[in-house]
């Protein structure tokens, strides 16, 4: 399959934000109008096939996990089942941060450090089995609350932000506990 990628960082039109929606509901992957509405407008970029049909999706949105206190793009990607397996996942990925990058660059104010990701696909997961896993330029922090591996790629030259702020939780017995 021939896959052609298309950088729509900040410029989904309204008949590529009703594609997007019919694509992801005909593949499972947002069930929720509401929800595949917002996530058009976080699109960074689509591939297509030979025929033009849409066959992948990257998202990106601003996410501050409360262990390291710092803005990062919570990065998703999906693939078509015809998609999947035809080793586009990494080419795809890079494509998108290079994008992200460059936007983040241009700002008077950077808004994010690097990418954020949580390793869904099992697959995956179990051949990212390193810390640092050459050619991907992520790094393992850890694992998200649903028991996902997290990893962190970070921008070229980010410089660290103000900290977000902590959040408390409050604990039984009235003690609170950090986040």
């Amino acid at each position: 399959m021939n896959v052609t990628f298309h950088p729509v960082w900040q410029q989904v039109t309204p008949a590529l934000a009703q594609e997007l929606i019919a694509f992801w509901k005909e593949h499972n992957a947002i069930g929720d109008d509401a929800t595949a509405q917002a996530r058009t407008e976080q699109v960074v970029g689509v591939a297509r096939d030979d025929a033009g049909q849409l066959c992948g999706v990257a998202t990106a949105m601003i996410k501050v996990l409360p262990r390291l206190r710092q803005p990062m793009y919570y990065y998703r990607q999906f693939f078509s089942r015809a998609l999947r397996g035809q080793h586009q996942e990494l080419a795809f990925y890079q494509r998108c941060k290079a994008i992200l990058q460059e936007h983040n660059q241009a700002l008077a104010q950077p808004e994010s450090l690097g990418i954020l990701l949580e390793i869904e696909n099992a697959k995956i997961a179990s051949a990212y089995t390193q810390a640092i896993v050459p050619g991907f330029d992520a790094v393992f922090i850890g694992y998200s609350p649903r028991g996902l591996q997290l990893r962190v790629s970070y921008f070229e030259d980010a410089t660290l932000l103000t900290p977000a702020p902590i959040r408390m939780q409050a604990l039984p017995g009235g003690r609170a506990a950090t986040r």
